[in-house]
């Protein structure tokens, strides 16, 4: 049995590497809730850009109505370094196209890893063609994500793009609790389903 990479000990590492350098990182956030710890944590090492791509969403209202939750909580956070935004058109016909044939599909299984797989491209994409240094996922942080196909996943868009991606599973540390109380802190909308249409027939 293969031993369990702690990805935490991983990124903590690489964070003190970075010798008081402030490297371009875009993180791909899918909610407001989600990315709250993940920018508190990383704000004092990067300079973040929150990118916002999330087609599987349904319907329209529900991605509009988290897209803006996450705009104001990046207006109202205080961070270190500066974090910006930015927003992607909503294309659920993309996400319905990656995930055709897995429709009942259970929730975690090859219809979620194809979901990953479209969203994390974009931005290993979109980090490319801005010239960020980094790119991560703010996925980790749910004890309902896979850290470790999150990873694998990021790396292999960051390779076939030539961009690094930043190993790492934000619900260590306290990082999902934490999330929990920042979300509190800033009465965010805490959606009870995952996104697309099938997590909310679960």
């Amino acid at each position: 049995m293969s031993q369990k990479v702690n990805y935490q000990k991983i990124l903590d590492k690489f964070i003190k590497d970075l010798n008081f350098n402030v490297p371009k990182l875009l993180v791909h956030s899918c909610c407001a809730p989600c990315s709250s710890y993940v920018l508190e944590y990383l704000n004092k090492y990067f300079n973040i850009t929150v990118l916002y791509y999330n087609p599987n969403i349904y319907p329209l209202e529900e991605y509009e109505y988290r897209k803006n939750e996450q705009k104001r909580l990046i207006s109202e956070m205080k961070f270190e370094n500066p974090v910006s935004f930015i927003d992607c058109d909503y294309d659920n016909n993309s996400f319905n196209k990656a995930v055709k044939g897995l429709e009942a599909e259970p929730e975690g299984g090859k219809r979620c890893e194809k979901c990953f797989e479209l969203r994390l491209n974009k931005t290993a994409e979109v980090a490319k063609e801005n010239g960020f240094d980094y790119f991560v996922t703010t996925l980790s942080i749910s004890p309902l994500k896979n850290a470790e196909t999150l990873n694998r996943i990021g790396k292999e868009a960051g390779e076939k793009y030539g961009v690094k991606y930043l190993l790492s599973d934000f619900k260590k540390n306290n990082g999902y609790k934490r999330s929990i109380e920042l979300s509190r802190e800033y009465s965010l909308y805490r959606q009870n389903f995952c996104g697309c249409v099938y997590s909310k027939q679960k």
